[in-house]
C-alpha cells in the first residue's frame, strides 16, 4: 500500500510525521511519499520535495514562487499517472493542495483532507471545492464536523493533531531546569514559524518588551526561534538593546514550559500554550490592506483556536476585533489582537497585569486548565491512521471524476489488500 502526502507548512511537516509513524506502526508495509518537510521524512516518508521551504503567505509572495508550485503540481500529476498510489493524503496548504486534490481526482486516487483548512472562518464558498475534490474529510475540532456536514462533505472529527505532538515531546530537562533556577520571571516571546511572520511580528514584540521591562525591571525574555535563519532577525532586531533577552533555537516547549506568561504571534502555537495552561496575549501583524480584506471575509469571532473552544457562538453575525473592555473579556482565554498597526502598550498592559497579580495570573491559568481538560487530548494520529485503513480496506465506491475532467480516467486493477 502506497500512500502519497502533501503537506507545506512547518506545523504540517510535525502532523505528518506523527501520522507517517502511525500508519507504519500499524502497518510496516505502508509506503508514504510525497512532498512533507524534514520531520516527515525522519518519520520514514520519501520526500520527492521539502514543500515546507514554500510556507509563503499573501497573494504576491504565492505569485513569486508560482513557477515552484507548477514544477510541484506537474510533478505529482505525473506520479499520479505512472504510479497510481492507494491515496493521498493532504495537510493545510490549501492554495497549493487544491491542485494536488484535482490531480488525484483526475487519475481516480481517493483524497484524504486531515487538517481541514479553516475555510469555515474566511472562505466558506470554497466549500463546493471541497465537496468536489475531497473524499474524506478528517476535521480538528469538535465543530468542524457538523459544519461540514451540514454543507455536504463526508466529515469526521479526529482531534486535534497538535496534541499529540505536545504529548509525546520529551523536553530538554537540563535546559528547562536551567531556566527555572534563574530567580527573574520569564516572559517568552513566540514570534512564529514562518519567516513572513517574524519580520512582521518580532518588531512589536520587543517593543511590548521595553515596556513591560521599565514597569518591572525584574523581568527577563527569551525569543523562541524556528530555526537559524529567525534567530539571526532576531538578534539583528535586538543590535544595540540592553533589554534582557536570550534567543534560543528549537527550545519552544521548554521556553514555554519555563514561563510566567507569553506573547504570541497567532497560529497553532496557541494550542501549545492551552496544553502547558501558560496565559499569552496572542497577535498577529497584517498590512493595512490584509486587515481590509479580513474584515470582509471573516466570519468567526477570534482568530484564535483556544479562544474558539471557549467562545458561545462561534459565528456571530456582527463580528467586533477583541476588546479588553468589552463585556465579557476577561472570558476570552487569550486576549487577541489582529491588527496592521502598533498595539505594543496593549500587549505590554496584559502581560504588566500578569506579572503583578498573582490573583489575576492565577485565575487565567484556571481557565486554561478547565479548556484543557477538556480539549487538549491526544489520539488524532491514531484515529486518522485507523479512519484511512478502515476506507482503503473496505468496498469503497469508485472516486466520481471532477467537473472539468473531459474523459473519464482508465480503470485501475488494485492489488488485493
Amino acid at each position: 500500500m502506497q500512500i502519497f502526502f502533501s503537506v507545506g507548512e512547518p506545523s504540517g511537516d510535525i502532523h505528518g510525521a506523527n501520522l507517517v509513524r502511525q500508519l507504519r506502526e500499524s502497518n510496516p508495509q505502508v509506503e508514504c511519499v510525497g512532498y512533507g518537510g524534514p520531520k516527515m521524512q525522519a518519520a520514514g516518508c520519501e520526500l520527492h520535495e521539502d514543500l515546507t521551504k514554500f510556507a509563503v503567505m499573501w497573494f504576491l509572495r504565492v505569485l513569486l514562487n508560482i513557477h515552484h508550485f507548477w514544477r510541484l503540481y506537474r510533478r505529482a500529476d505525473a506520479y499520479f499517472r505512472e504510479h497510481r498510489p492507494d491515496a493521498v493524503v493532504l495537510i493545510d496548504y490549501p492554495g497549493f493542495n487544491w491542485w494536488i486534490a484535482r490531480a488525484a481526482k483526475r487519475h481516480d486516487v481517493p483524497v484524504f483532507y486531515y487538517g481541514v483548512p479553516q475555510i469555515w472562518a474566511w472562505a466558506g464558498w470554497r466549500i463546493k471545492k471541497m465537496r468536489r475534490l475531497v473524499d474524506h474529510t478528517l476535521c480538528k475540532l469538535p465543530f468542524e464536523e457538523p459544519w461540514y456536514q451540514q454543507r455536504g462533505c463526508n466529515a469526521t472529527y479526529v482531534g486535534h493533531p497538535f496534541f499529540d505532538e505536545t504529548t509525546n515531546h520529551q523536553l530538554d530537562r537540563t535546559f528547562l531546569e536551567q531556566q527555572e533556577s534563574l530567580p527573574a520571571r520569564l516572559v517568552t516571546i513566540l514570534p512564529g514559524s514562518r519567516t513572513q511572520e517574524v519580520t512582521s511580528n518580532l518588531r512589536w514584540f520587543i517593543k511590548a518588551a521595553a515596556i513591560v521591562h521599565r514597569e518591572c525591571p525584574e523581568t527577563r525574555f527569551a525569543i523562541a526561534s524556528f530555526n537559524e535563519k529567525q534567530a539571526a532577525i532576531a538578534r539583528e532586531m535586538l543590535d544595540g538593546s540592553l533589554l534582557p533577552v536570550e534567543i534560543h533555537v528549537d527550545k519552544t516547549p521548554e521556553l514555554i514550559r519555563a514561563a510566567t506568561c507569553c506573547m504570541a504571534c497567532s497560529g497553532s502555537v496557541s494550542l501549545e500554550l492551552l496544553y502547558h495552561e501558560k496565559p499569552a496575549v496572542i497577535f498577529y501583524s497584517i498590512s493595512r490592506l490584509g486587515y481590509l480584506v479580513q474584515k470582509h471575509f471573516r466570519t468567526v469571532k477570534y482568530i484564535t483556536l483556544v479562544n474558539l473552544f471557549a467562545a458561545d457562538d462561534i459565528f456571530p453575525k456582527h463580528i467586533t476585533p477583541y476588546d479588553p473592555n468589552e463585556p465579557g473579556a476577561d472570558r476570552v482565554p487569550f486576549p487577541e489582537y489582529l491588527v496592521w498597526g502598533d498595539k505594543s502598550r496593549q500587549i505590554a498592559s496584559h502581560i504588566i497585569e500578569w506579572l503583578s497579580s498573582d490573583s489575576k495570573l492565577d485565575a487565567r491559568i484556571a481557565m486554561l486548565k478547565d479548556l484543557a481538560d477538556r480539549h487538549a487530548r491526544p489520539g488524532a494520529s491514531a484515529r486518522a491512521a485507523e479512519y484511512i485503513f478502515a476506507t482503503l480496506r473496505g468496498n469503497r465506491p469508485p472516486v466520481a471524476a471532477p467537473h472539468f475532467a473531459t474523459t473519464a480516467p482508465a480503470p485501475v486493477k488494485r492489488l488485493p489488500r
